[in-house]
């Protein structure tokens, strides 16, 4: 973002509808190393997204990034001191990128700074401008970003919005740049908008500043307040300035990034007017309310999209610039405008750096399928493509070097006698300035940096640049690139050898593999951890979980952290039962999981123990259950209260079973018989009995190993131990084994 397009943005949001002042932090998150999200609410608007992107971006977002799970020392220190704050101000420091928001919360006044310059930060300070906390601690040469220091802000630069007639002839008159380079640099416009200057005022801008006349600084210094002057009353034109998309263009994800519009092509009609203004099929912006644009309320807290239409660009374009005002260097591109600034700027910025992390993140994936070798060969190969890019480029800056002999030869020639001459390496620059301001002397022009401890410059070859060694002949300054080709072919050679070596590993593990397939069923372990495995739980034959405590601590915990009001709750008409929970996710339960969580409650109970063939039990909703106990009551651990009419399940049968699941997950499964059944396979019913639970394991298991092969595999997801994890309590006996009584059965690939 340029300086006008930060004093646009903070005009933005402190008038009119867009405001933010007033607005209360609710949530504070840092989904990147760079970046902070304001989770806000707005009278009038609801629950918006600030994006605050140090050195690059601030503007309300829809295109919120996945926030950590595990929330960072800035994020959790900004929520100390302004949750639950109010914005009071948002200011831009003079005409710089740096945006200021003063916030207020029980009397106490802090200030967050937003530094959007080159290697910017955000900056939590008191009022006193005492550092609390950086996002990023940094020692300067001349200031010190740091807890408890003073913060300082980098030099004033001059706001052209503020400056007198006066200021700028004095500016301009002790230049000794161009007209252009002085306005870009010391007024501290840009490049962007200096050219937009000139472009309305038809002044020459190559012409020294210290020649413009008195008339022409009249002109540049009415141009600029008649540009800016919409920034300044609020009535500017944010759009978006497109142009027509390229070739597919190599550029690394973080150069995309850069280029936002090779990332934002997407599909989709539009017709350009004769003005110049495209209509797309549905611009943000012209359709969709600012509320709407700015994310709702379930984007805010988890970090996904608002459900809003999707931006479409026109078809074979892509985004050439944002901007807030009409400029005339744009006349003759198609723009698509927008209702506010904010939007432009996510659409060109937000949602490009959603796309980066989007690419990155599928790219992780993809990686994580591969195996370690696999992983390893692809790590080679592109190392080896690497290699082959470096020879290349080398050799043909080496030929570059000979096919222009003559032409190299003049540069080296003449900056050698200068230097015999005694002229130092800053009167060679000037001299070298000058000669390209006249645009006539070709070897100046190819001149393009000098850099003097090395006695080097680096030179434009037309198709290749080249750093040239004043000190050394043509052909030993071709030689140093060829030498640097010959140490990437060296470096080829080991990482071919070590490719080659990789790929006889991984074809000797798949030929392993295809004689273990020939010897018999090959399996896969693949296991996750879940919350609810530290308690009894098993998956319905509809799909739902149903989890139960295994102990008074258990029942606490799922009661406290994991019950939710819309839950079905099920218990015994007798203590020593798991508190048993179906968790419906806001979804109708049927009643064959219902029946299935009755059977489950029942069987995991003292009944068990007791050899009782059937029980009863009842079931509640989650806001039945209570810890509040009436006036004079106590309610000990592990137990509730509960309130409102009971459904009850009676003459419920105990009986439960074991299986094995191998998809989506291998592992061992316990429940009532229907549920495992269909989520499993090789089922072991069983029934009150007389091996206690250890025994009873270990009997299961050793029918498991008559039944597969991979001894090691079924070890990993039903050892004796893993199973009786999964058995109710007391004593147990087979009713129906994992045969079905069928000893010789082979079990087949899963």
């Amino acid at each position: 973002m340029t300086s006008a397009d930060v004093a646009a943005i903070v005009a933005e949001l402190t008038a009119g509808e867009t405001t933010l002042l007033d607005a209360k932090v609710e949530k504070i998150y840092q989904p990147d190393e760079n970046e902070i999200r304001l989770n806000l609410f707005v009278r009038g608007q609801g629950r918006v997204n600030l994006i605050i992107e140090s050195g690059k971006r601030l503007h309300m977002s829809r295109y919120l990034k996945e926030s950590p799970k595990v929330a960072q020392s800035f994020p959790m220190l900004l929520r100390k001191y302004i949750m639950g704050a109010r914005i009071i101000s948002i200011e831009q420091h003079e005409f710089d990128r740096i945006v200021k928001i003063g916030m207020m919360r029980g009397g106490e006044e802090t200030i967050l700074i937003a530094e959007l310059f080159s290697k910017g930060n955000v900056i939590l300070t008191d009022k006193e401008g005492k550092i609390i906390l950086p996002m990023k601690p940094i020692t300067f040469k001349e200031r010190r970003i740091r807890s408890g220091e003073i913060y300082e802000l980098p030099k004033n630069q001059i706001n052209p919005m503020k400056t007198t007639i006066a200021e700028m002839k004095e500016i301009l008159s002790a230049s000794d740049r161009d007209a252009i380079r002085t306005l870009a640099n010391q007024f501290n416009l840009g490049g962007l908008y200096s050219e937009e200057v000139f472009k309305r005022c038809e002044i020459d801008k190559t012409k020294p500043a210290a020649d413009l006349t008195d008339g022409e600084i009249q002109i540049i210094y009415d141009t600029i307040n008649e540009m800016l002057a919409p920034i300044q009353t609020g009535n500017f034109s944010p759009r978006l300035i497109l142009k027509e998309k390229k070739e597919k263009s190599k550029a690394s994800a973080e150069e995309k990034l850069e280029n936002p519009g090779a990332v934002l092509a997407v599909a989709g009609g539009a017709a350009a007017d004769g003005s110049g203004a495209v209509t797309a099929p549905d611009p943000a912006g012209t359709n969709t309310d600012s509320a709407n644009l700015s994310g709702g309320a379930a984007a805010a807290d988890t970090g996904a999209q608002a459900e809003t239409p999707e931006f479409v660009l026109p078809e074979n374009m892509e985004i050439a610039d944002v901007v807030a005002l009409d400029l005339a260097q744009y006349k003759d591109l198609p723009f698509i405008e927008f209702k506010t600034f904010s939007e432009a700027l996510d659409e060109a910025f937000g949602k490009a750096a959603l796309k980066v992390v989007e690419t990155k993140k599928e790219e992780v994936k993809q990686d994580k399928k591969l195996g370690i070798y696999e992983r390893r060969l692809k790590q080679q190969t592109e190392t080896i493509e690497k290699f082959n890019r470096e020879i290349e480029k080398n050799t043909k800056v080496a030929e570059a070097i000979y096919s222009n002999y003559a032409f190299v030869e003049s540069i080296l020639n003449v900056l050698n006698a200068s230097r015999d001459k005694g002229y130092s390496w800053d009167e060679i620059k000037k001299i070298i300035e000058a000669a390209k301001k006249e645009n006539s002397n070709e070897a100046a022009k190819a001149i393009l940096s000098i850099q003097p401890a090395e006695a080097s410059v680096t030179v434009d070859l037309k198709e290749f640049k080249a750093v040239l060694d004043i000190r050394k002949t043509i052909p030993q300054n071709a030689n140093v690139y060829y030498d640097q080709a010959k140490k990437f072919e060296k470096k080829k050679d080991g990482a071919e050898k070590a490719l080659a070596d990789t790929q006889a590993i991984i074809e000797k593990k798949e030929k392993e593999k295809k004689e273990d397939k020939s010897k018999g069923t090959e399996f896969v372990l693949k296991r996750k951890k879940h919350w609810y495995d530290r308690f009894k739980w098993f998956i319905s034959s509809d799909g739902f979980l149903v989890v139960g405590g295994r102990d008074s601590d258990s029942n606490e915990e799922i009661f406290k952290k994991y019950m939710e009001k819309r839950d079905y709750v099920f218990h015994t008409q007798y203590p020593g039962a798991p508190l048993t929970v179906v968790k419906s996710e806001g979804k109708e339960v049927p009643e064959s999981t219902l029946q299935e969580a009755a059977t489950f409650a029942v069987s995991h109970s003292t009944l068990w123990k007791s050899g009782s063939a059937s029980g009863d039990c009842y079931m509640i909703k989650g806001d039945q259950v209570s810890k509040t106990p009436e006036t004079g009551e106590y309610v000990p651990k592990g137990s509730f209260i509960i309130r409102g009419e009971r459904r009850y399940f009676e003459d419920v049968t105990l009986e439960l079973a074991v299986g094995l699941e191998f998809k989506p997950e291998t592992r061992a499964i316990g429940g009532p018989i229907s549920a495992v059944t269909k989520n499993g396979s090789y089922v072991c019913e069983i029934i009150p009995g007389k091996f206690n639970q250890n025994d009873l394991s270990k009997k299961i298991y050793r029918a498991y190993t008559d039944l597969i092969k991979d001894q090691k595999f079924l070890k990993q997801i039903a050892s004796p131990d893993l199973i009786a994890m999964v058995m109710p309590p007391g004593e147990s006996d087979i009713r129906e084994g994992p045969d079905g009584g069928k000893s010789n059965q082979k079990i087949e690939n899963e």
